[in-house]
């Protein structure tokens, strides 16, 4: 007796389709951002990678900045800092322009809002994630740091900074275009994260007030739990995954609740 196989339910049918328009928004955004040549790729790789090998030499050469907090190399201990905030700031800005950037590729049928965000995000996250590769693999080749790497707490912070920007992104591409009053404000709100981070120092040094205050911002969690897959010795117990995971979930459920019931206004403007 022959057991008929199962029907394909909604979600396995749609599932291919749902991905092949997430591969050609992406393939799609790859040729508008890089002009569809490897070397534009490559530029945007090397851009980021130079700055924060300009801001490595500078702190160090030009302001001395050469006793980090932990360890022995200044440029690790800065690297595994900026590396989140940059992570966390790609992936938001990216995800927030989403809707805009696709505009008219949400005309045609089966593409929607959920797919473009999903494109942009996936592509900003490979792109980083590289980065991370070189400017980390680049100081251990080039520099002294008698590191031990534990890979499991350093893919978390990495992952989850990226959440953190996916979460905030889908609010932003909701809140930019109705009221676009918000994209500056956002600009001056995310500034003074480069040094509310813990990018220059660790949690542990701060006085009493300033951990109270700073506790506050996910990011410095973060941080913080980078910077334990680099310095085994370091032991943050200020660090709240949970708390973390409210700043992803909250904004996230929010603007996907937005984007579902007012994406077509938000195309139409």
């Amino acid at each position: 007796m022959s057991i008929a196989p199962p029907l394909p339910t909604s979600s396995t049918r749609h599932r291919p389709r749902f991905l092949r328009s997430v591969v050609a928004l992406m393939l799609r955004e790859m040729v508008t951002r890089f002009g569809g040549t490897p070397g534009g790729y490559i530029w945007t790789i090397a851009e980021p990678v130079g700055g924060i090998a300009m801001m490595v030499l500078i702190f160090t050469v030009g302001l001395k900045l050469r006793t980090p907090a932990l360890g022995i190399n200044f440029p690790l201990f800065f690297a595994t800092g900026m590396l989140v905030l940059s992570m966390y700031l790609g992936t938001c800005n990216s995800v927030q322009r989403s809707l805009t950037a696709s505009r008219t590729l949400l005309t045609y049928p089966g593409i929607g809002f959920i797919e473009a965000i999903t494109a942009r995000f996936m592509l900003e996250l490979l792109t980083k994630l590289v980065i991370v590769y070189i400017v980390l693999g680049g100081i251990l080749l080039l520099f002294e740091t008698r590191t031990i790497i534990d890979l499991p707490p350093i893919l978390a912070a990495l992952g989850l900074a990226a959440a953190l920007g996916l979460g905030m992104g889908c609010l932003n591409a909701y809140l930019i275009p109705t009221f676009p009053l918000w994209d500056s404000v956002w600009g001056i709100l995310t500034t003074p994260l480069f040094l509310m981070s813990g990018i220059f120092f660790i949690y542990e040094d701060l006085p009493e007030i300033g951990q109270d205050v700073l506790w506050y911002n996910p990011l410095i969690h973060l941080t913080g739990l980078m910077r334990t897959g680099f310095y085994p010795t370091y032991e943050p117990v200020y660090i709240s995954v949970g708390y973390v995971g409210a700043w992803v979930l909250t904004p996230m459920a929010f603007g996907l609740l937005l984007l579902r019931k007012h994406h077509r206004r938000i195309l139409n403007l």
